[in-house]
């Protein structure tokens, strides 16, 4: 039944894999204005590569941000709908040094595609639009098909929220399907079943009204540097847990059978620290690293800046101190809550030497996925067709604030279906995306698509 599929797929790698390339070449940098015009540009390609697999009818439609790519093939209305969401915005570069090749100038290196968007989210994005058209091309299509795919995911998904209250009964669907997870490794194929949720701030230290000779203030004023990096050790203590008051209140904890399965996923504490170079892990003690990424809440300074920064020495004591912090949330914490409870904490353990300013930034709940949803077994079966093995479900301890959001706006349960590496290095320097993975996708989810129509009828 699928071999046409399959071939078709063999037959247009190269056309797949150059299309790929137009839009990764495209700087579509969400959380810099100046891409803003590079955003159009992104999603105007969108359309028309939706179009060219045979969507029948696709639309740029307008948010109060980055606009919102939406089209759908309506075969049958007994049929179930699939709405695959995607998004079309990158991470920036920097530090640009960093990178062995020009980010948006994808190039392949050792069975990988190197890039800004080779993995997160144009490379897994893409792979839905060209399983889909594998299967409307062969007339192999078993379910309506809808595509949702938003410029704003890498700054927190600011105007989906509104997009979705708004097109509810056009973006009525059975289930929603996401690609912008991974894998455990390139033979160990996996469906991420939860993700954790957000709560992102920027804060502000202000000591003196200007910066200061460090040799005749040094010593009689407060310094807002090192003011914010006691305030930020004190966060956590010695055992990794988080000191704020009530921040474990409304953690839903794992049962011990929970525990147990999610450390039978494949894992090698050895080969994790040589991925990433370090002798020692660190985490809250009494919990396995799968279970301190998977179950548990994190508190992380994502940035820390302020004073002099530059070539050689100034001995300035600075007026301002800034950093930028987050926490991972787990099933059952308010993202709102905690950040509230953020900002009234840290202000509050300021001494009076300094003046602080917190601004939350964005942030999302997190989520579940039921492995009993006929979504999930249609995925399980398509992974098990390709890479003959059943997929592990697993925890992810990234973040996608908007799946959340679907639940609670559309009423629709999201499946997660990624073909991303920890080796990928999504939102750092030399990302990439293995090649192999990339073609195994697109056959995978056109045979999602297959198993999900007899699920349902099930």
């Amino acid at each position: 039944m699928m071999e046409k599929v399959k071939q078709f797929i063999e037959d247009n790698r190269e056309r797949f894999m150059e299309e790929l390339f137009e839009a990764i070449r495209i700087p579509s940098i969400s959380s810099l204005t100046e891409h803003k015009g590079d955003m159009i540009r992104m999603a105007e390609y969108y359309k028309k590569s939706l179009l060219a697999a045979g969507v029948d009818k696709a639309e740029v439609m307008p948010t109060a941000g980055n606009p919102v790519v939406y089209g759908e093939k309506i075969i049958d209305d007994s049929l179930p709908t699939v709405l695959v969401y995607a998004h079309y915005d990158v991470m920036p570069v920097d530090p640009i040094e960093l990178w062995d090749s020009p980010p948006f100038e994808p190039e392949i290196r050792d069975g990988k595609i190197y890039a800004r968007g080779a993995d997160d989210d144009k490379g897994q994005g893409f792979m839905h639009i060209k399983a889909f058209e594998a299967l409307v091309k062969n007339n192999k299509l078993t379910t309506n098909v809808k595509f949702m795919i938003e410029g704003e995911e890498e700054i927190g998904s600011v105007s989906l929220g509104a997009f979705c209250e708004q097109n509810k009964e056009m973006l009525k669907a059975d289930i929603i399907l996401v690609s912008d997870t991974g894998m455990i490794a390139e033979d160990i194929p996996s469906i991420t079943t939860g993700l954790r949720g957000l709560a992102y701030w920027q804060v502000e230290v202000t000591g003196p009204n200007r910066d200061l000779h460090s040799g005749l203030f040094g010593g009689g004023v407060a310094n807002p540097i090192n003011v914010l990096a006691k305030m930020i050790a004190s966060m956590t203590d010695e055992k990794g847990m988080i000191t704020m008051p009530g921040f474990y209140d409304d953690v839903l904890v794992a049962t011990d059978k929970e525990r147990k399965m999610l450390n039978k996923a494949p894992f090698s504490i050895d080969e994790y620290k040589k991925a990433i170079d370090v002798e020692e892990l660190d985490g809250e003690a009494g919990y396995t690293t799968i279970e301190r990424t998977g179950i548990r809440p994190s508190f992380d300074v994502c940035g820390i800046w302020g004073g002099y920064t530059g070539e050689g020495a100034k001995t300035v004591l600075p007026s301002k101190a800034f950093a930028k912090i987050s926490t991972r949330l787990v099933p059952d914490q308010n993202n709102e809550k905690i950040a509230k409870m953020f900002e009234e904490y840290f202000t509050s353990i300021a001494p009076k030497s300094v003046k602080v300013k917190v601004e939350s930034l964005h942030g999302g709940q997190a989520y579940v996925c039921p492995i009993d949803l006929p979504a999930y077994r249609a995925a399980e079966q398509a992974y098990e067709k390709v890479y003959n093995k059943t997929p592990v479900p697993m925890r992810s301890g990234g973040s996608i604030p908007i799946i959340s959001t679907f639940e609670d706006i559309l009423g629709t349960k999201s499946v997660l279906m990624g073909f991303g590496l920890e080796s990928d290095a999504i939102h750092s320097p030399n990302e990439n995306y293995t090649v192999v993975n990339f073609y195994n996708g697109i056959e995978t989810i056109a045979w999602f698509y297959q198993f999900f129509a007899e699920e349902f009828k099930k």
